[in-house]
């Protein structure tokens, strides 16, 4: 088979509209980009907004930065701009980015300069980028510049290229999602000159610029970084065409990228490593934490590091996890081969040779392991950047390689080598001093098992000292005499070391099961109780017991009402929980709650939208869609920022998410199945009706119409007879109605189709109808061209009736009623159209309902049945019924009927 004509792949094409669909509720985002300042960026952007201006398109600009540059300000001239909004920061008036008005004004493209800018304290974002991402998600299109040092994956190989580190960044995502990006490129040498002409920055600037940026070398290489990157992003386009239109059948080499971060500083260098590594090859890559027990004892800060780097990770793209194990390199290959992971990417070790030999670090480990996984060792970053300042810590915050506990633990080292010095002393007449050693080996356990490992070194070093001063001759010194007494202490000192090392890290493994024990337990404990929870309330009232009591934290709930807008769940102590008002958080910020909520992103404390609150608000995301925020308020922040605390809030909130999507689709149930019994009930009472009232009926249509026959025309009595007999007929019509709907709605109807003339059906319901019928006039157009129908001829004649007798309903006696049909390969379509008095604006489609009039108080007769009765066996033959209102008056019903392959003649006569 030709590779151009394979058929496309459905999975890919559905991935395809979905993503097309979300981004057509989107605005357009395009990106002037270049390699430094002074390339033109603003400039370009700028004689954009007025060709789009030209064009009579909606621009505004809402924030330019021009730098004083006299070629910008004038090409900024004849544009609107949006006023900058004042906001006071330390004493001072400073203008930021006016997102509210913008939105107010909702223009069809906006120009906002600088999208790596941070913005001032007190705004809603964090980031410009933040604030364009929400104008996008409003549809509006944004216009805005950017320069390679600012791309977050490319920020390390800046500083080693010009040693100064960039501290304004955008996510990759954000660049990539971009849906035009357009290089604005100069050679180096005219950006040189443009400088030293003073278009980039004024004098002062220029000079220093000129020594420490702005060098020839730096400029060639920052251009590269542009132009490969704009290469790559282009690549990515075409890959993504060519798979989209399959124009050829494409092989892959998997890939999937893993690396393992620590506290410190080489981690962040390894992410953008790896980040850089995964975008080359078109690859997924993880980022993964490790704790092992000794990780148990590293310093909170170092721990609030952990998470900020895979925040870092994760901003570029990666899929992060906290891993629990007792080694890193085997818990590391261990995950890397569950998740079919192709390569490693690991620091290079900076410790010495000989602490590597008895301390191997993970990168020999994993050299000396038999694997087919690629592993990458990453150098140690060269460049000198500005060094940051370790933040001080929180009041109350101590180092864990210190703490209050480890303290006790050096004095009741010293506590229990006196006491068993006092009990040796006693025992030393009756045992040997091998038995005494015992003693001190008793207590050296006891506290590696109390206090840790650091306390049972000290402990194994004060009992072999305080054996060889007490007990060892000559006592009371530190001299030996017996050489053999060298070995004992040799030995004394390493079994206690081993027994120390040994009891530590089992105490440590209890401590980290007791932990994982913990977490699991809270997890199975809400999810138990959510699964039994049948009411929003009791599903509020499990979570905010269980997430305030394992995270220290009050808390509220919002969910949304019909009309998308949230609102708190507010519980005053019910059933199993009856003090839950110390829990409940009641300073809930709804503007953030609804943001969070829209745009289904975290915000609040800890995040990079609105900082400053000191609440947390979490989507409750389901499967289907968001089902309302959870708002935490801890005591503590680092209650809810520790890595496995995160992650395990994060569950949480998933588990809430999922309970409150499963009420919901279990009140939908219960509505459908009152529905349908409902429906059921009303189906079997009108059956029931119908069949009782047709005997009457029918004698008293044939008694009247012998009545009638046999007064005089023209007499009272006989005007009376025929009107009484008239009620009778269209009483009889409105019974079948109502017994044919329930045939049709109990399934019980079965097509008799046949071959059928079009035309002799509407012959026969018209000649049915012929008393509704004789104060209008009839006009069916010829239907020559109107091939046979295979259809049953009782049914459709019935559909002609009720829109014969619907239109002679709604309009003036002696008007018009036309029926027309015509044809395509495929179905036949017939019209009646009428002059009366039309559908009411927006009843197009629920006019065809059950009970649903056109003119809900109207003296026309009628319980507005005949229509719904059309729809339902039309739809049974395969075709459908929609009504259009007339452009001078009434109202036209089609209907569509499938044509078959038409019979030859041998076929009818048998």
């Amino acid at each position: 088979m030709n590779q151009h004509t394979q058929r496309p792949d459905p999975d890919q094409l559905l991935k395809q509209l979905h993503l097309e669909d979300k981004k057509s509720l989107r605005g357009k985002l395009k990106v002037f980009f270049g390699s430094s300042a002074g390339v033109g960026k603003t400039y370009a952007m700028l004689k954009a907004a007025h060709a789009l201006l030209r064009e009579h398109v909606h621009v505004l600009v809402g924030v330019i930065e021009t730098h004083g540059r006299s070629d910008t300000e004038s090409v900024l001239q004849g544009l609107p701009v949006l006023p900058l909004r004042e906001i006071s920061y330390r004493d001072k008036a400073l203008k930021e980015f006016d997102i509210d008005e913008a939105l107010r004004i909702h223009p069809t493209v906006i120009l906002v300069d600088e999208l790596a800018h941070s913005n001032v304290e007190g705004s809603r974002h964090k980031k410009r980028w933040q604030d364009v991402e929400e104008l996008l998600s409003s549809g509006i299109d944004v216009y805005t510049t950017v320069n390679v040092q600012h791309i977050e994956s490319l920020n390390d190989i800046v500083a080693q290229i010009t040693g100064i580190k960039v501290l304004e960044t955008i996510p990759d995502r954000v660049f990539d999602l971009a849906d035009e990006v357009l290089l604005i490129d100069l050679p180096p040498e005219e950006l040189l000159q443009r400088l030293d002409e003073g278009r980039i920055y004024i004098p002062e600037q220029a000079k220093k610029a000129t020594e420490h940026f702005f060098r020839k070398g730096n400029l060639i290489a920052l251009r590269e970084l542009a132009l490969r990157r704009t290469a790559d992003r282009v690549d990515a386009q075409m890959q993504e065409y060519r798979q989209n239109q399959s124009i050829h059948q494409v092989w892959q080499t998997y890939e999937r990228i893993l690396v393992g971060i620590g506290p410190g500083r080489d981690s962040e260098n390894l992410i953008r490593t790896a980040a850089r590594l995964a975008s080359s090859l078109k690859a997924e890559w993880l980022a993964v934490f490790i704790e092992t027990p000794a990780a148990q004892e590293v310093s909170l800060e170092e721990r609030k590091q952990v998470t900020d780097l895979l925040r870092l990770a994760q901003s570029l793209g990666a899929v992060t996890a906290n891993l629990n194990g007792d080694s890193v390199t085997d818990t590391l290959l261990d995950y890397a081969r569950s998740h079919n992971v192709s390569r490693i990417v690991i620091g290079k070790p900076t410790r010495s040779l000989l602490a590597r030999f008895f301390n191997p670090s993970v990168s020999d480990q994993i050299a000396k392991t038999k694997s087919d996984i690629d592993v990458h060792i990453v150098m140690k970053s060269q460049y000198r950047a500005e060094q940051v300042k370790k933040p001080v810590p929180v009041s109350g915050e101590l180092s864990s390689h210190f703490t209050p506990q480890k303290q006790r633990g050096y004095v009741w080292a010293l506590i229990i080598s006196a006491i068993t010095s006092m009990v040796a002393s006693i025992l030393l007449p009756y045992f040997e001093l091998a038995n005494i050693i015992m003693l001190y080996l008793l207590g050296v356990m006891l506290i590696s098992m109390r206090y840790g490992r650091g306390p049972g070194i000290v402990a194994s070093l004060l009992s072999v000292s305080t054996f060889d001063f007490f007990f060892v001759p000559p006592r009371f010194s530190f001299s030996v005499t017996d050489t053999q007494y060298v070995m004992t202490f040799g030995i004394m000192l390493s079994v206690a070391l081993v027994i120390s090392n040994l009891t530590s890290i089992l105490r440590r493994q209890a401590i980290i099961a007791s932990y994982r024990e913990k977490r699991s337990f809270a997890l199975y404990e809400i999810g138990k109780e959510l699964a039994s929870a049948m009411t929003t309330s009791h599903i509020v009232e499990v979570s905010i017991h269980h997430v305030s009591r394992m995270f220290n934290s009050s808390v509220a709930i919002l969910t949304p009402g019909a009309d998308e807008q949230l609102q708190v769940v507010h519980l005053s102590g019910t059933r199993k929980y009856p003090d839950l008002s110390p829990a409940q958080l009641e300073d809930v910020d709804i503007g953030i709650a609804q943001w969070t909520y829209d745009h289904q992103q975290q915000a609040g404390l800890g995040t990079d939208t609105l900082p400053s609150s000191k609440i947390l608000y979490i989507p409750l995301k389901a499967p289907m869609r968001t089902r309302g925020v959870l708002a935490i308020s801890p005591a503590s922040i680092q209650d809810i920022m520790l890595p496995e605390h995160r992650q395990l809030l994060d569950t949480f909130a998933s588990q809430i998410g999922l309970g409150l999507e499963r009420k919901h689709y279990v009140e939908v149930a219960r509505d459908a199945l009152i529905s349908m019994e409902t429906e059921h009930l009303r189906n079997s009472l009108l059956s029931a009706i119908s069949h009782d009232l047709r005997t009457p009926l029918t004698s008293i249509i044939g008694t009247t119409s012998q009545l009638k026959d046999g007064l005089q025309n023209g007499s009272n009595e006989h005007e009376l007879v025929t009107a009484l007999h008239e009620q009778a007929y269209r009483m009889q019509s409105l019974v079948l109605n109502l017994l044919d709907m329930a045939r049709l709605q109990s399934g019980t109807v079965k097509l008799n189709s046949d071959w059928q003339v079009l035309e002799e059906i509407i012959g026969s319901a018209i000649n049915g109808l012929r008393m509704v019928l004789q104060d209008h006039r009839i006009t069916v157009k010829p239907m020559e061209a109107i091939p046979l129908l295979f259809v049953d001829a009782v049914l459709i004649e019935r559909v002609f009736s009720n829109l014969l007798d619907n239109a002679c309903k709604y309009s003036d006696a002696g008007s018009n009623i036309m029926i027309a049909a015509n044809c395509d390969n495929s179905h036949v379509y017939i019209s009646v159209a009428d002059e009366g008095q039309g559908l009411p604006p927006g009843m197009e489609d629920s006019i065809f309902q059950k009970f649903t009039r056109g003119r809900s108080e109207s003296s026309t007769p009628g319980v507005g049945l005949g229509l719904s009765i059309c729809k339902s066996i039309i739809e049974a033959h395969g075709g459908r019924i929609w009504a259009e209102k007339n452009q001078e008056k009434g109202a036209t019903f089609m209907f569509s009927l499938p044509v078959k392959p038409q019979p030859v003649i041998d076929e009818l006569e048998t």
